[in-house]
């Protein structure tokens, strides 16, 4: 199950995660009045519109805009709502804008240089371990950074047993770059980071980017969350916030039945009581 980014933010706040913060608004009023709240909350009279789709690549659709006033964000806001945002990874249709978020500014001048790091939490099934992957090249597409440069991508792999050590979270601050304030910063990001990983039984976390900021600070400025399906029984207000426009219709209505449904390409469905069994029948269909 997929979360959108203000709803992965705020997961992340409950566990002490720094966050760009951010308010949603379904429509041009709303922004406004959001937008007039973050100026009187972090005294900048600049936002962020971001469209709220379960799809990355957003700035590249024009799903993510910079507001320089509280009418600027109702005039984004109105256009972005109900448009259909094409991304590299949606559809050629695209996926339809029903709310935005409006975040603070957090690329505001300061005593030193803003920097973007990549960080994710996810399952690496191979060694049975879950596994924190990072890299100095923040903001960018990870794919590509992983296949034009794959020594910046670093992998700190975490003992199912013993957990995250203190030592690792240092470790990955190092490797960063990072010293002095921004160095514990990142320290403690990455330790609550993890927790929040573990108590929400997540299958992934993705900061991207994640920030420090002019005055030092380590903040989440987006963030990708899907949650294990198979854990969400013992999470029922994660299940809540399950957006099923988000999702394949036809998904939607197979887990009304609780059956598990893959949509594959071709006219020839198969209806099976196991993995295996699913499989022999698709080999006997596909040599017949």
């Amino acid at each position: 199950m997929n979360l959108h980014e203000y709803q992965g933010k705020n997961l992340l706040k409950s566990y002490g995660v720094k966050i760009q913060e951010g308010i949603v608004a379904e429509n041009g009023a709303e922004a406004a009045a959001a937008a007039q709240k973050l100026k009187e909350d972090f005294n900048s009279g600049w936002c962020v519109i971001k469209a709220q789709v379960h799809a990355g690549g957003r700035g590249k659709g024009g799903g993510v805009k910079l507001a320089k006033s509280p009418e600027e964000a109702a005039e984004i806001a109105n256009k972005m709502i109900g448009m259909h945002l094409i991304t590299p990874q949606t559809s050629a249709e695209g996926k339809l804008v029903r709310k935005v978020l409006v975040a603070q500014d957090v690329y505001y001048t300061g005593a030193s240089e803003t920097k973007e790091f990549y960080v994710s939490v996810l399952t690496d099934r191979e060694t049975k371990r879950n596994v924190i992957i990072y890299s100095t090249e923040g903001g960018m597409d990870i794919e590509k950074v992983a296949e034009e440069t794959p020594e910046k991508v670093q992998k700190e792999f975490v003992d199912p047993l013993l957990g995250l050590r203190p030592f690792q979270a240092s470790k990955i601050a190092f490797n960063l770059g990072l010293s002095g304030t921004p160095f514990k910063g990142m320290v403690d990001f990455i330790q609550k980071l993890y927790a929040a990983f573990i108590g929400s039984d997540a299958a992934l976390f993705e900061i991207n980017p994640c920030l420090k900021t002019s005055d030092d600070q380590i903040i989440a400025v987006d963030g990708k969350v899907t949650l294990d399906d198979n854990a969400l029984f013992r999470h029922p207000d994660l299940e809540a916030q399950r957006d099923v426009n988000e999702e394949d219709a036809t998904d939607v209505e197979a887990r009304e039945f609780d059956l598990n449904y893959v949509k594959l390409d071709g006219n020839v469905g198969c209806m099976v009581n196991g993995a295996g069994l699913a499989m022999a029948t698709m080999d006997i269909i596909k040599i017949s």
